[in-house]
Formats: structure tokens, C-alpha cells, sequence
């Protein structure tokens, strides 16, 4: 009856020394930094305006001409209309520009601007810049898109 007793305190033993070892490995293991910010609608860097960014198609595809709509209202949600706006970008972790240069081209209405040129050449996180100049103000904003 002893002998089961050990056999047992053992094992008890050798299964919380398992359990502190697995619990050292994964706070000591390293965290995989976040991944980039995808969101398709945020304010703009000084709070002027809410901007929304989609594909006009619906989907992103790779190595086309494409265009995708810039829906821009202000903070209380009014439509922004007559916004200048210009389109920059590139792919910072190649430290390399769009290889078009896409334009705002037309006002659709209700705040919607369509943005034509626009060419994914490679995978990748590819970040694009809008500078924003309207009747509220100049604000910027930014999106990541990952192929």
C-alpha cells in the first residue's frame, strides 16, 4: 500500500514539474509583434473627418489597374463634399512608392470619391496616403492594405 503512495506522489511530482516547465517556456517565449492596422474606416490624424476606404469591386486584386472608393464625412456624420484630396503610398518595408499615381477622379455623392490607378504590383502590406483638403480643414489619413 506504500508503494502505491509513492508511485503516486511521483507521478503528482513529475507532473507539476512538467507544468512549471511549460509555464516558463511560454512567458519567456517571444510575442509576435501586432500585425499592421487593416481597419477600413477611422478618423482622419487630426479628428476632422471619418474616412472609409473599400475596393469598388469588392475585391483587392493583384497586378490590375483597379479603382476603390474614399467615402469621407465628417465628424457628425454629414457627407464632406468638394474635397480636394491627393493619394500617395507605397510599401514601407520595401522602401519603395505606388508604381502608378492614382487620383481622385470623381465625386459619386454622399461624401463617396472614387480613386482610379490604383495597381498592387507584389504581396505585401502597402500603405496608402490621403491628404484631405476641404471647407473644415486639411487632415490626412491613412490605410494599410495587405495581399
Amino acid at each position: 500500500m506504500a508503494s502505491i503512495w509513492r508511485y503516486l506522489l511521483a507521478g503528482l511530482g513529475l507532473a507539476a514539474l512538467l507544468a512549471g516547465i511549460l509555464a516558463i517556456v511560454y512567458l519567456t517565449a517571444p510575442q509576435s509583434a501586432p500585425g499592421p492596422d487593416i481597419s477600413r474606416s477611422k478618423k482622419t490624424a487630426n479628428g476632422l473627418f471619418v474616412a472609409s476606404f473599400q475596393p469598388e469591386r469588392g475585391v483587392i486584386k493583384q497586378g490590375e489597374l483597379q479603382s476603390w472608393l474614399l467615402t469621407l464625412k465628417t465628424v457628425k456624420g454629414n457627407p464632406v463634399e468638394g474635397a480636394a484630396i491627393s493619394v500617395s503610398g507605397g510599401m514601407p518595408q520595401h522602401n519603395h512608392g505606388l508604381p502608378t499615381s492614382p487620383q481622385a477622379t470623381d465625386y459619386l455623392g454622399e461624401g463617396r470619391y472614387r480613386i482610379e490607378g490604383l495597381k498592387f504590383t507584389m504581396s505585401g502590406v502597402w500603405q496608402l496616403r490621403f491628404a484631405i483638403s476641404a471647407a473644415a480643414g486639411s487632415d490626412n489619413v491613412v490605410f494599410n492594405v495587405v495581399l
